[in-house]
Order: C-alpha cells, then sequence, then structure tokens
C-alpha cells in the first residue's frame, strides 16, 4: 500500500484551504493604509484606531484612508488633509476618514458622534465630492466652511462660509448659506425643514467648541474662530454697543455742570 509524503498532504491542505476561504477575506479593504492627511495639532487624549491597533495620536502622527480619530472629553484636534482642507474635530468625539483622494478631489468623512468644524477646499471637478456623513444624513459642500454635530441622534449643520448642501437619508436636500443653519434627526425621512437664521451664541459656541487651541486677543472672532465674512459682522455687533456707551460716557463726564461760587461759599469776595 502506497503513502503519500508528508509535503504532498501539506501542499494538498494549503490548496484547499484557498479554495474554501475566499479571497477578499485577507484581502486588506480598498485605501487601506494611503495617507490622507496628519495631526496639525492637538489637546491630549486623541486616538488614532486603525486596523486592529489603537494609536496615541501626536503632533505629525499620519491619517490614513479609514482611520478613525477619537477624541476623549478633554481631547481635541486639527486634521491637516492632503488637499489643503482642514477638520477640528471637537471633545467627545469620532470620526472616520473613509476616503481622501486629493487628486480626484473625493472625499468621504464619517461622523459616529460629536462635533466637527471643517474648512474644505472649492471643488473645481464636475465629479468632485466633500461629504460629512452621518446616521441621519449628509453634509456635501463645495468650497466652504462649516459645523457638523451629530449627538442624540441629531444631526446639526452650521455654515460659516459659502454654501452646504444638507440631505436626508432619502436624498432630500436644502442648501444653506453663510450664517444659516439645519438639522435633521436619526430615523425621520421627511422632507428638511427650511433653512433658518442661526442665532449668534449657538455660531460662537460651534466655533469655540472646536478650536483645537486658544487663539490670541479677546475679540469673539477670535476667540470662536467663525469665519473671515461672518466673523466680521459678528465683530461690529459686538463692538457697537462698547462704542455708544463710551459716547455717552464721554457726554455725561467731559462737560460738568457750571456752579454759582458764591452759593457754595458765601464768605467769599464778591459775594455781597
Amino acid at each position: 500500500m502506497k503513502t503519500k509524503s508528508p509535503c504532498a498532504l501539506a501542499l494538498a491542505f494549503s490548496l484547499s484551504l484557498m479554495i474554501a476561504v475566499p479571497a477578499d477575506i485577507s484581502a486588506e479593504p480598498q485605501g487601506a493604509g494611503q495617507k490622507a492627511g496628519e495631526i496639525a495639532r492637538l489637546i491630549p487624549a486623541v486616538s488614532i484606531a486603525r486596523g486592529s491597533k489603537t494609536l496615541n495620536a501626536s503632533v505629525k502622527t499620519a491619517v490614513d484612508w479609514l482611520d478613525v480619530v477619537n477624541t476623549k472629553a478633554d481631547g481635541r484636534a486639527r486634521i491637516a488633509l492632503e488637499d489643503g482642507s482642514v477638520l477640528n474635530v471637537g471633545s467627545d468625539s469620532s470620526i472616520k476618514v473613509v476616503k481622501h483622494d486629493a487628486g480626484a478631489q473625493q472625499t468621504d468623512l464619517e461622523l459616529a458622534y460629536g462635533k466637527l468644524r471643517t474648512q474644505a477646499q472649492k471643488i473645481s471637478k464636475p465629479d468632485g465630492k466633500f461629504e460629512v456623513h452621518t446616521a441621519a444624513g449628509v453634509a456635501g459642500v463645495v468650497g466652504t466652511d462649516f459645523y457638523v454635530g451629530y449627538e442624540n441622534n441629531v444631526m446639526n449643520v452650521v455654515a460659516y462660509e459659502g454654501s452646504v448642501r444638507v440631505c436626508n437619508l432619502a436624498g432630500v436636500c436644502v442648501i444653506l448659506k453663510a450664517g444659516q443653519m439645519a438639522n435633521l434627526r436619526n430615523g425621520d425621512n421627511s422632507r428638511p425643514a427650511p433653512p433658518t437664521q442661526a442665532p449668534l451664541d449657538l455660531l460662537v459656541t460651534a466655533g469655540k467648541d472646536t478650536t483645537v487651541e486658544p487663539r490670541p486677543g479677546s475679540g469673539l472672532e477670535n476667540a470662536g474662530h467663525i469665519g473671515k465674512g461672518l466673523g466680521f459682522t459678528i465683530g461690529v455687533i459686538a463692538v457697537v454697543p462698547v462704542v455708544v456707551f463710551s459716547v455717552l460716557a464721554t457726554r455725561h463726564t467731559s462737560a460738568p455742570v457750571p456752579t454759582n461760587p458764591c452759593k457754595a461759599n458765601p464768605a467769599a469776595a464778591n459775594c455781597g
């Protein structure tokens, strides 16, 4: 009776495994390992989930396609993408860089929860896109500065500059202009409500919540990093009351009411 050699048995076993296991199970996801950008600034603690590994992020740490950037309660991160766009990730947030193809101008981000301020480069290619996805909807932009928050199953979007297309999961959209806001709720595919003007306190708070480090100066534009055009408008609103108060105060203090010296001192000379 003939017996097969150990080498032949091992080869047969390997071939059977290759046939039985689908090829795509062991293959890396498309785009994995391709650089999307890097951490430009951060307030610890920030971590990056890459496959089965978790990395403690620091300045200059690379952010690849499919990486998940997580911030804790005391952490924030600024991500500089390859095309020049900037992502400011607030505290207690989780964002996945699904795709960032700078050459093709194709960017897909997933905000699982938390707050994100985005300054996106202008899209010039017909098939270009820059989108932020949440479980409630999608915010797509064409060269703008905008904020997306997703907490308690509600997606809030605020446009600081340019325009933002906000769509629910059924594909029904509204367009936001600078200073406007909209919100979507998870599981609600009814037509989004028309955009409304964002309150001043919301504009400032959303900017502050995604600022990675203190900025010099004490003006609203510096504190909130709220955009050039809109920041100027809010700065004027804040300064006007101060100027008016100063003018009124000057009027009351610079011209004292004359008094009668004889009434104040009857014994003085010439007060007969």
